[in-house]
C-alpha cells in the first residue's frame, strides 16, 4: 500500500501496522526513523492520516521545544521519589537541559485516537535517563502540536490514560 509522504509501506503480519522506510524526521533531530500507522487501511479519513504525517515531517525540533517545560516537570516529579543514592540519578538543572537526556524512539506510531474524532495522533516512545523502567511518551496531535507527556503508557491523551475527559486539554498530569 502506498501512503501519500510515506511512500509504500510493509505490512508488518504480526500486528497489522503498516510501517515504512526508514527516514530522515527533522523533529527528531534529523533521525532516521520507520513510520509505523496503526488502523490507516480501514479507516474512512485517511486524509487526517495524510495531514498528520505531512504536518510531522515537515515541522522542526522547536514544536517538541515548545514542550520541555512539561519533560522538565515529568523529570522532576520521577527525580522527586528518587534517593541521591539510587543507582543511575541523573541531576537536571533547566528545563532546557532535559534533550541531553532523552534518546528518540525510531518508530513513531501515528493512529486515530477515539474513532469518533478527527485528530490522528503520533506518539514517540523515548528512553531517558530519569526513568529507564517507564521512559518517555511524547504525543502530538494532528502532527504538529505536543498534547501529552509522561511515562510511555500507550495513550494518545491523558483524557484516555485517566479515563476523565476533564483532561482532553492536560499535556502533563503529574505523577503525585
Amino acid at each position: 500500500m502506498n501512503v501519500p509522504g510515506l511512500g509504500d509501506m510493509t505490512l508488518d503480519e504480526g500486528t497489522d501496522w503498516l510501517c515504512s522506510a526508514p527516514m530522515q524526521v527533522k523533529m527528531l533531530d534529523d533521525a532516521m526513523c520507520e513510520i509505523v500507522l496503526e488502523g490507516y487501511a480501514e479507516d474512512p479519513h485517511q486524509e487526517d492520516f495524510h495531514a498528520a504525517i505531512a504536518a510531522f515531517l515537515s515541522s522542526g525540533p522547536d514544536v517538541l521545544k515548545a514542550a520541555q517545560a512539561h519533560i522538565f516537570q515529568y523529570y522532576r516529579d520521577v527525580s522527586s521519589r528518587q534517593s541521591a543514592s539510587d543507582e543511575g540519578v541523573v541531576a537536571i538543572d533547566t528545563p532546557a537541559e532535559v534533550w541531553r537526556h532523552i534518546q528518540f524512539g525510531y518508530e513513531p506510531m501515528v493512529e486515530r485516537g477515539d474513532p469518533d474524532e478527527r485528530d490522528v495522533y503520533i506518539s514517540i516512545t523515548c528512553n531517558c535517563d530519569w526513568e529507564r523502567e517507564h521512559g518517555l511518551q511524547i504525543v502530538l496531535r494532528n502532527g504538529d502540536t505536543v498534547c501529552k507527556i509522561g511515562p510511555f503508557d500507550g495513550h494518545v491523551t491523558n483524557a484516555d490514560a485517566f479515563d476523565d475527559d476533564s483532561l482532553k486539554q492536560v499535556i502533563y498530569r503529574s505523577l503525585s
